[in-house]
């Protein structure tokens, strides 16, 4: 009992250590960090429109139409509607994934990281 409380605790003072480390502020003449600084975020090289969409927890599954073929994303959670043109990055593609939540097999699925809605 006594080794499980001192591992949580152990656990416990090395997330707040870290978080602390985390939180300390930048050093002198480094630039401020702002959520509009996209300047080290890969491109969105790619457009589409989109055709459907599911919702899994914190993921988006969108369905997205390019030319004259349809592919599958797997993006972090975003709210879309259909035929909203959408940009995004390119991502890793798998191949027969199969989403357990979802109980469904993507014949391919590209992973990325950012999607926004056009303007």
């Amino acid at each position: 009992m006594h080794m499980k409380l001192a591992a949580a605790l152990f656990a416990l003072t090395a997330l707040v250590s870290s978080a602390a480390v985390t939180a300390s502020p930048l050093p002198p003449g480094h630039p401020a960090a702002s959520a509009s600084d996209t300047q080290n975020l890969p491109a969105l090289t790619q457009t589409g429109k989109v055709v459907s969409t599911i919702d899994a927890k914190e993921y988006t599954y969108i369905e997205v139409a390019q030319d004259k073929k349809t592919l599958w994303l797997a993006a972090p959670a975003i709210k879309l509607k259909k035929d909203a043109v959408i940009r995004f990055e390119d991502g890793a593609v798998m191949t027969n994934f199969h989403s357990k939540l979802l109980n469904r097999t993507f014949d391919a699925v590209m992973f990325v990281n950012r999607v926004v809605e056009a303007k």
